[in-house]
């Protein structure tokens, strides 16, 4: 049975055919998935996306992929809104088990809190069924390298704060009020 994922970018891949030996896959996007990943990360428009990753089995039913992304993408710059083009260029690695598995929930201890280590290591992403989507994977750790603010090169941003203001402000009520009492007209 095989099933499209509502994702931008995807590649399924059945999980019992993973073995333990790291196998190499090479993704490419055609025309179809470079425009929906435009349309996902809302940029103008995205060039090239390619994905090198390397699976293998993790514990029983788990995967483990270690990968590289690299994507062209078309962006406005955030000084000018002229077309700038950048770069992802990300490496990464994840691990994914069964939706129903133990190792992707957190038990709560007997006081009934859980302990979350900002150090440790993430928990799990899960995958349904008997295969996951390796493409889907790809485009968000992608995504995550996007640069939020390009600016295209020598164009430096100038804040209007920094800029003494155009219109003359009113003198404050207490201002003149402090004049009145200084000219001794206040007795």
């Amino acid at each position: 049975m095989s099933t499209m994922s509502e994702a931008p970018f995807s590649h399924l891949v059945k999980v019992g055919r993973i073995s333990s030996r790291p196998a190499t896959v090479t993704l490419t996007a055609d025309a179809a998935d470079l425009r929906r990943l435009a349309a996902t990360w809302s940029v103008p428009e995205v060039l090239e996306f390619t994905a090198t990753l390397a699976l293998s089995r993790w514990k029983r039913d788990g995967v483990r992929i270690k990968g590289h992304v690299a994507a062209r993408i078309l962006q406005e710059c955030v000084v000018t809104l002229e077309p700038v083009e950048t770069a992802v260029d990300e490496d990464f690695e994840t691990i994914v088990v069964p939706e129903d598995s133990k190792l992707a929930r957190m038990e709560p201890d007997s006081a009934g809190e859980i302990f979350l280590d900002p150090e440790g290591p993430d928990l799990p992403d899960t995958y349904a069924g008997d295969s996951v989507d390796i493409g889907a994977i790809a485009a968000e750790f992608a995504a995550l390298g996007i640069d939020l603010y390009p600016r295209k090169p020598g164009v430096a941003f100038t804040s209007a704060v920094d800029e003494p203001d155009p219109v003359e402000r009113k003198p404050s009520p207490f201002a003149a009020l402090k004049a009145l009492k200084s000219d001794g007209s206040a007795s």
